[in-house]
């Protein structure tokens, strides 16, 4: 299934995507797309609902985060060899774990605000997942079990907030609007391999990056299991697995950064695609 969230901000419905790419009602069946309608059992009830039973959403509506109510938003860092080279950082041993404010998921079509006084704003285009079941000392053998579904992050990053400020990186990571999620969570029995999936971005028309999930570090499963030895996960948390090579500050020779009236247009291999503008906050 492709389940989303569709409607103003703030008060947007569950949906879902039919086979004929119409956008579907949900609200009649379940009160929104969040950590009770990802378990095991939510899911189940979904899958068993005639699509085209439902009413049909207008097209042309916004569409919200494809998940709601998120507890953590949980990222890795540094998840591809290529891109960690052009950060000029080291290849992580473990995996690097940071957080964004939950208070920066938007829309995978709202526009992105670049910071006040902000030079170094950057994109990052993901492979990210939800947690459909607490997991908590799992092992890597069992750890896609507590994955619900997969979809399109951009994790936005200004650079000098993040790396010239002093302290952690999240403040750099969670200014509003830098978490574009969607558009869709696609359930993980239509993907038939995480670590198989190209993944793209492009500004103004020129394509920066084109990787694929093939060549991350740590795993998608890794990662559940991961971080799971650290803390609890529960159904409804957002994970993010980091980006490959051509983001902004790896340009050569010189940086290239977003700046208010541009157009980011990404997305990640049958999970769908993003297109953003960016505006001055």
């Amino acid at each position: 299934m492709k389940l989303l969230r569709w409607g103003e901000k703030g008060r947007e419905k569950p949906g879902l995507l039919d086979a004929s790419g119409k956008i579907r009602d949900l609200s009649g069946v379940v009160d929104d797309i969040d950590g009770s309608a990802v378990t095991a059992e939510g899911l189940a009830k979904l899958a068993g609902v005639n699509a085209s039973s439902l009413p049909e959403v207008p097209a042309g509506t916004r569409l919200g985060p494809c998940v709601g109510n998120v507890g953590k938003f949980i990222c890795i860092g540094l998840n591809y060899a290529d891109h960690a080279a052009e950060s000029n950082l080291p290849v992580p041993t473990e995996p690097v774990v940071f957080s964004k404010a939950t208070s920066c998921i938007v829309g995978p079509n709202d526009d992105i605000e670049i910071p006040r006084n902000s030079e170094k704003t950057d994109w990052e285009v993901e492979l990210g997942f939800v947690i459909g079941k607490e997991a908590k000392y799992v092992s890597e053998d069992e750890a896609l079990d507590y994955v619900a579904g997969y979809c399109v992050v951009n994790d936005v990053s200004e650079r000098a907030f993040q790396a010239e400020r002093g302290g952690q990186w999240v403040k750099g990571k969670s200014h509003d609007t830098f978490g574009p999620v969607g558009p869709w969570l696609v359930t993980k029995d239509e993907v038939a391999d995480p670590q198989n999936l190209g993944l793209w971005l492009e500004v103004d028309g020129h394509r920066y990056q084109d990787g694929t999930t093939k060549t991350m570090i740590f795993p998608v499963k890794e990662i559940v299991a991961y971080l799971s030895q650290f803390m609890s996960l529960q159904p409804g948390d957002l994970i993010t697995t980091g980006t490959p090579p051509g983001v902004g500050m790896g340009i050569k020779p010189e940086a290239v950064y977003l700046r208010a009236g541009q157009r980011v247009r990404l997305g990640v291999e049958g999970l769908g695609e993003q297109d953003c503008k960016t505006i001055q906050a």
